[in-house]
């Protein structure tokens, strides 16, 4: 896409000439993306990861603990 000048004539009007690039907000490992391994941090337990589910809403199956995602 060309970047286009104006004449000169006219005022307030611009092309609206920006990129739009960048990195939005919410990614990374708050959002599950990258967890390999779900793992108790009380007995160190580990389960593989499913996608979708967030490793905070599974029990541990050897002492019930709320486990943590680990990449």
């Amino acid at each position: 896409m060309k970047n286009k000048q104006g004449t000169g004539q006219g005022t307030g009007r611009g092309q609206g000439q920006g990129t739009g690039q960048g990195t939005g907000r919410g990614q990374g490992q708050g959002t599950g993306q990258g967890v390999d391994t779900c793992v108790c941090p009380n007995c160190g337990e580990e389960v593989p990861h499913q996608r979708g589910t967030p490793c905070t809403t599974k029990s541990c199956p050897n002492c019930g603990t709320t486990m943590i995602g680990k990449r």
